[in-house]
């Protein structure tokens, strides 16, 4: 969700790019709105959850700073191997990883905040 919301706040709003050399389309207008957008769903979505409003908030902030974290480190993980996509199988888009890069991060984390902090 923060990926897509990211995506459109950049492609709207983007003027200032967070690191040209790893990944030119990542802005920080992008950053920002698509990030507040995923904290407000993850927020509104505590009452599926067992989270406060408030665990949610934060579990949510953490998620998606760790999702983009994830998604810079393998695209800078890609200009340094010299690739474009991690693989060929989803045609015009790249490979699966392409695809899930931000839960390379989030959901290892996801997982342990919710194994060790609310057990």
């Amino acid at each position: 969700m923060t990926d897509v919301f990211q995506f459109v706040f950049g492609k709207l709003w983007g003027k200032t790019r967070l690191s040209p050399g790893i990944s030119p389309s990542k802005a920080v207008e992008g950053l920002v709105g698509g990030g507040l957008t995923a904290v407000a769903i993850g927020t509104r979505l505590h009452v599926i959850t067992p989270f406060s409003p408030l665990q949610a908030v934060g579990m949510s902030l953490v998620i998606v700073m760790a999702g983009f974290l994830g998604g810079f480190v393998l695209s800078a993980m890609k200009r340094d191997l010299g690739v474009k996509d991690w693989g060929t199988m989803i045609e015009g888009h790249g490979g699966v990883l392409d695809c899930v890069d931000s839960v390379v991060f989030s959901a290892p984390l996801f997982f342990h905040l919710i194994r060790y902090w609310f057990t």
